[in-house]
């Protein structure tokens, strides 16, 4: 039996990050309960956030709590996720990718480590074919530029075979001073880079959007749709007003504030 699409939606507006964890929730929970007449849509989210340090769950609040202070104070927001990993950054010249799928829609259902293996060889495969960027292997998760150099983080969670979180994608420099201000995923010699630097192209977050989309329904074997919020019930509209949300939010920091 053929899978049904996967339907992505790209929100224009860089969006809070605890909005978007709420977001996901909700959808995890249409999913869940609507699963059991396959009613279920899978989704692909693509965003970028406003500036936000997001730690991992193996992390707690207590070992945390003077880098969140001092985090704060740069303008960036602090959130502890549910995610694996460690201590990152997200923000505005990044594109953040949520596939909300059920892994339990091929037989036998897709394994937590295919299912990372299969988001990984997605962005490598990207860079290679729009900007002629090779990958290094690397014992870490995520995707290497160079030994010393990372592009793209993945974290996800996966309940009941419903997969959240996902990966994050630096294509601007924007986002390169604020990492600068954490060491990312507990790596204390990796720094990040981004697509604007190691290609050399003047680039922002929406050129990458088609490109990394076909990456995507290859790597995952799906066709892959544009979601019509207006057909979608609860789901569009829940999204709408995210957006909307994201709109009403005004301006962010550009740059960190010591």
């Amino acid at each position: 039996m053929s899978l049904p699409p996967v339907f992505y939606h790209h929100f224009q507006t860089p969006v809070p990050y605890t909005r978007t964890l709420a977001l996901q929730e909700k959808i995890y929970q249409i999913q869940l309960a609507s699963r059991r007449t396959s009613s279920h849509h899978d989704i692909l989210l693509l965003l970028q956030h406003r500036p936000v340090y997001t730690a991992g769950r193996r992390q707690t609040e207590s070992e945390l709590r003077m880098e969140r202070s001092r985090l704060t104070k740069t303008g960036a927001d602090f959130v502890m996720a549910s995610r694996g990993g460690q201590l990152t950054y997200h923000g505005p010249g990044q594109l953040v990718g949520y596939p909300l799928l059920d892994l339990g829609r091929t037989s036998p259902p897709i394994g937590i480590r295919e299912y990372i293996c299969k988001m990984q060889k997605m962005i490598q495969s990207y860079l290679s074919s729009a900007h002629k960027l090779a990958h290094v292997p690397s014992e870490h998760t995520g995707v290497f530029l160079d030994p010393a150099t990372k592009v793209a983080s993945i974290g996800v969670q996966v309940r009941h075979r419903l997969t959240t979180h996902g990966f994050a994608l630096n294509v601007t420099q924007e986002p390169l001073e604020w990492f600068d201000q954490v060491v990312a995923c507990g790596l204390t010699d990796v720094k990040a880079g981004c697509i604007a630097l190691a290609a050399g192209e003047q680039i922002q977050v929406h050129d990458v959007i088609e490109g990394v989309v076909d990456a995507f329904r290859q790597s995952y074997g799906r066709d892959v749709e544009k979601l019509e919020l207006e057909s979608v019930g609860e789901l569009g509209k829940v999204i709408l007003e995210l957006e909307e949300e994201a709109v009403g939010a005004g301006d962010w920091p550009r740059i960190p504030i010591y």
